[in-house]
């Protein structure tokens, strides 16, 4: 299945670029156009290009713009894709890393339901706050939040994380009841996949199933291990597999990543990319195992 990426790079001198990715020297290229991979939509873009080769899926393309959080590379994306969309001949969209902007965000789902034929829309960090504050959550097919975005998704009322009410603050202990306020109040997805210490695979107000081990600490001060989870899935995805298989092997193959390349916190999602093909073998044998146990 074809995939398109949608976010922003750290830089706002770069251009709006739209083509197939690949991963060279620890550097996302893009066209001519090249950016390290650290965290954030390059990570997530470089972690899926080279799942999807793994899976023998092809390339995934990317639409990316610099923005550093003023907004104007954001908007002229936003912009473009509304323009372009029936150009955007895809059968999967993952959203990432955007300036939320409730009248773009509308513009760009409306353009995709008016012109394009039913692809799959996956939204994360924050690009699903603003699918959340528009009202239109639930036109979507997945989310990938962590549980503080659990806790955000729960607030009917909070605009953006940061204003989150005290009594939905970050608890892991609490992240079934924040799963099922999210769908009373019509804020998640059809699909959810809750990042945490133990990640839960959700449809429709149902956890389908969690995945907890194997767990190494390190990750969790790794800055964009988020990102490369929602990558992993993005690439099983591609590869014609169903959101919750996709999102059961991505959370596995995205701890066996930190079992595999014992990180320090010092490490960036780039240093943990040459384990990702045995990671995502132990991942897919790890299920197996668990389907047919002896």
């Amino acid at each position: 299945m074809s995939w398109l990426i949608v976010g922003t790079v750290p830089d706002d001198g770069f251009p709006l670029v739209h083509g197939p990715v690949s991963v060279e020297n620890g550097h996302l290229s893009i066209g001519k156009r090249q950016v390290k991979i650290a965290r954030g939509t390059p990570a997530l873009a470089a972690t899926a290009c080279l799942a999807a080769s793994e899976l023998n899926s092809g390339a995934p393309y990317a639409l990316l713009v610099g923005d550093t959080g003023k907004g104007q590379g954001s908007r002229k994306l936003y912009a473009h894709f509304v323009e372009d969309v029936a150009e955007l001949q895809y059968g999967g969209f993952t959203f990432h890393y955007l300036q939320p902007d409730v009248y773009w965000h509308n513009q760009v789902l409306w353009a995709i339901q008016e012109k394009l034929d039913r692809p799959c829309l996956v939204a994360d960090a924050g690009f699903m706050y603003v699918a959340k504050m528009s009202g239109f959550a639930a036109d979507y097919d997945l989310f990938t939040p962590d549980v503080g975005e659990m806790s955000f998704l729960a607030d009917e009322v909070a605009p953006h994380p940061f204003y989150t009410r005290g009594f939905l603050l970050e608890d892991e202990s609490r992240v079934e009841e924040y799963i099922s306020r999210a769908y009373s109040e019509k804020n998640a997805a059809r699909h959810l996949m809750v990042k945490g210490a133990k990640d839960y695979i959700v449809r429709d107000d149902q956890v389908l199933s969690t995945v907890s081990s194997p767990r190494v600490e390190a990750m969790e001060a790794i800055g964009g291990t988020g990102d490369s989870l929602t990558g992993i899935i993005s690439a099983y995805l591609m590869s014609g597999k169903e959101i919750p298989l996709a999102c059961h092997l991505g959370a596995l193959a995205n701890r066996y990543l930190g079992l595999l390349a014992n990180p320090t916190p010092a490490y960036s999602v780039a240093d943990l990319l040459p384990y990702l093909g045995q990671a995502m073998k132990e991942a897919q044998q790890k299920f197996t195992a668990h389907q047919n146990p002896e």
